[in-house]
C-alpha cells in the first residue's frame, strides 16, 4: 500500500485530499505546516510527497530543495499543489526537481489520476532487509537478530537501515550525519562512532570482533556484503564452543 504525504496549510483542503486518498487506499501522513517537513518525510517514509508552496511559516520551493539534497528523500516523487499560476511559477517548480505541478483550484480526481502517473512502473522498494541472522522490517520499524526482537531507537533503526540497504558501501562519518540525522543537526563526527557502537552492541554476535558492520580505517563504516555467510560461521562456533 503506497503512502503519500501532505504538507498543506488549508484545513479544509487538508481533510478533503486526506478522505479521498485513503478512499482510494493510500496509506496517508501530512501536516499544516512547513516546520519540519524534511524529517517529517525522513520519518514518515512516504511513497509520494504533495507540497504547497505558500505556507504560512515556510516556502515550498525550499522544502522541495532540501528534499532533493537529501540522500534518503532524494528519489521521491514530489507534486506542487499551489495557487501559483504562471509559466515562470511552473518552470521554477519543474526546475527545482518536482515532478509534477498542480495549480488550484483542480479537480481531486485529476490529482489521483497524476498520483497513479507517478506510481506506474516504480519499483517497489524491498520492505525487509536480510544478512545472515540479521533481519530489518522497513515496514513495522523492527528489527531481529535470529528471531528475537531487538530495541533499537529512531536513529539507530535509521543507521542501520541506511548501512544494510547499501553492502559494501563505505562512507564517511560526514555522509552518515547527513543522511540520519539531516544538514539541520547540531551533532558532530563523533556522534557517529558512539551510535555504531551502540549498534554493534545490540546486533553483533560479538561486538569486539564485528560481522555486520565493519570499520575502514581512515574512511568510515560499511555494511559487510559477507555478513550473512561470517554470521552463519560465528553462529556455529558460538554453538559448538568454539
Amino acid at each position: 500500500m503506497k503512502k503519500i504525504l501532505l504538507i498543506e496549510d488549508d484545513s479544509d483542503l487538508f481533510s478533503l485530499l486526506k478522505y479521498n486518498l485513503e478512499k482510494e487506499g493510500y496509506t496517508f501522513a501530512g501536516s499544516q505546516t512547513g516546520k519540519g517537513a524534511v524529517e517529517l518525510c525522513r520519518r514518515e517514509r512516504p511513497d509520494l510527497i504533495i507540497l504547497d508552496i505558500m505556507l504560512p511559516d515556510s516556502d515550498g520551493l525550499e522544502i522541495c530543495r532540501s528534499i532533493r539534497s537529501h540522500p534518503e528523500l532524494a528519489s521521491l516523487p514530489v507534486i506542487f499543489l499551489t495557487a501559483r499560476a504562471t509559466e515562470t511559477d511552473r518552470i521554477v517548480g519543474l526546475e527545482l526537481g518536482a515532478n509534477d505541478y498542480i495549480v488550484k483550484p483542480f479537480f481531486v480526481r485529476e490529482l489521483i489520476a497524476r498520483i497513479k502517473i507517478q506510481f506506474r512502473g516504480q519499483v517497489t522498494p524491498v520492505r525487509t532487509l536480510k544478512s545472515g541472522g540479521l533481519e530489518l522490517d522497513r515496514s513495522s520499524c523492527r528489527v531481529y537478530l535470529h528471531g528475537a526482537e531487538l530495541t533499537l531507537t529512531a536513529t539507530e533503526f535509521r543507521l542501520l537501515e541506511f548501512l544494510m540497504s547499501r553492502p559494501g558501501v563505505v562512507f564517511s562519518r560526514e555522509q552518515l550525519l547527513n543522511a540520519v540525522w539531516g544538514h539541520d543537526r547540531a551533532v558532530t563526527d563523533r556522534t557517529v562512532d558512539v551510535y555504531i557502537l551502540r549498534l554493534r552492541q545490540k546486533v553483533e554476535p560479538d561486538a569486539a570482533n564485528p560481522t555486520y558492520v565493519r570499520s575502514v580505517r581512515g574512511f568510515g563504516y560499511s555494511f559487510n556484503e559477507g555478513a550473512a555467510v561470517i554470521a552463519g560461521e560465528v553462529a556455529t562456533q558460538l554453538a559448538s564452543g568454539g
